[in-house]
């Protein structure tokens, strides 16, 4: 597996990835999607040789605060470390940002993952995290 910067959107091995995890909110609007994409702050790939198989895109300001915005593995590849090098590659990446920030699923899998690798839930620091979407 080989970590690289993801810098030209190629929508061909995008929404695959996207679809294969349910995230259909993403692929039923791909333009907006590839914007997003443009618009991020650092994009990184798992490749096997030419075959994407993971991927973490982050937005913020690099300075103070970086959210991790996706943090997605293909179903086949899931479980077997490639998520875990993405996420410290963006934790090395951004070692002295004060705030590294994501919002995910609340169930026990993505708990015991993300608190893993030294994430806290936002209660346990005397926080509380608001959201607002588009439906």
């Amino acid at each position: 597996m080989e970590i690289r910067e993801y810098k030209i959107y190629r929508e061909a091995e995008i929404l695959p990835l996207y679809a294969a995890v349910g995230w259909t909110a993403y692929t039923d609007h791909p333009s907006v999607l590839a914007r997003g994409f443009a618009q991020s702050l650092l994009t990184l790939a798992a490749y096997e040789g030419e075959t994407l198989i993971g991927l973490v895109r982050t937005v913020g300001d690099g300075c103070t605060v970086v959210l991790v915005q996706d943090l997605l593995v293909f179903p086949s590849h899931q479980r077997q470390g490639v998520g875990t090098a993405l996420l410290r590659e963006i934790l090395n990446r951004f070692s002295q940002v004060r705030q590294i920030q994501l919002a995910t699923d609340n169930t026990p899998k993505t708990l015991a993952f993300y608190k893993s690798l030294g994430f806290w839930e936002m209660a346990e620091l005397g926080c509380r995290g608001f959201m607002r979407i588009k439906v």
